[in-house]
């Protein structure tokens, strides 16, 4: 069983999401703006985050920025729920720190199923097992990662590509191969989000940033 936070300003769907999520053995609760989701991640930590883009006040996307941006809820993950398709609003907010994006209308078989995906794939290992390369040591159990013992804040999408590229030294990844292992996309169209979260986890990471390869035409590996 998950807790769950929902921000959806469309009452009726926020209804039928809360039924079928309360309906699948998880605990949710539910918003209609991103002001009020704010204060109640405080008293609330969720294992996972659906949010719809147009919302009153504070925009689902600003408020995706201010999470990815605060220590203690970076890595939550968070499905988009919008009535936005274009692959320009799903590419940018898949790079600004999404963990998966569902357009509407959408069935409730497939929402559920998503729900079940990212949460399977936040979980951590219980071993507490500490996975160093260089100056890179990463806490797999709590979802931690440091440089020379200094602790970054990373998101979701962020550690788990670095917890690949450490758990795997010198192998070669291609773009489609972490679209799909990362993000469970298969797709062309979305490979530039993983140059975009590349980055990002560089600039993170400092100097220690560099043992990130760009491999030309094909894709990344850790040297």
């Amino acid at each position: 069983m998950a807790k769950l936070l929902l921000v959806e300003d469309e009452e009726a769907l926020r209804e039928v999401v809360a039924f079928n999520v309360r309906n699948a053995g998880h605990t949710i609760v539910g918003t209609d703006n991103a002001n009020d989701a704010l204060m109640m991640l405080e008293d609330f930590l969720p294992d996972l985050i659906l949010l719809d883009i147009m919302l009153p006040g504070l925009k689902g996307d600003q408020f995706l920025t201010l999470i990815r941006a605060n220590k203690k809820f970076a890595q939550v993950p968070v499905i988009i729920i919008s009535a936005k398709s274009s692959e320009e609003d799903i590419v940018r907010i898949l790079e600004a720190g999404a963990d998966d994006y569902l357009t509407k209308p959408f069935s409730m078989k497939v929402l559920l199923a998503k729900i079940m995906v990212v949460l399977k794939r936040s979980r951590t290992d219980e071993t507490g097992a500490f996975i160093s390369y260089g100056e890179i040591s990463i806490d797999e159990a709590n979802h931690k990662a440091f440089v020379a013992g200094r602790e970054i804040v990373l998101t979701n999408k962020e550690f788990e590509l670095l917890l690949l590229f450490i758990k795997h030294p010198r192998r070669v990844f291609t773009r489609n191969q972490l679209l799909n292992t990362i993000w469970g996309y298969d797709a062309d169209v979305y490979t530039r989000t993983i140059d975009s979260h590349i980055s990002t986890l560089r600039k993170k990471l400092g100097e220690a940033g560099q043992i990130i390869k760009s491999i030309p035409k094909i894709g990344y590996k850790v040297e």
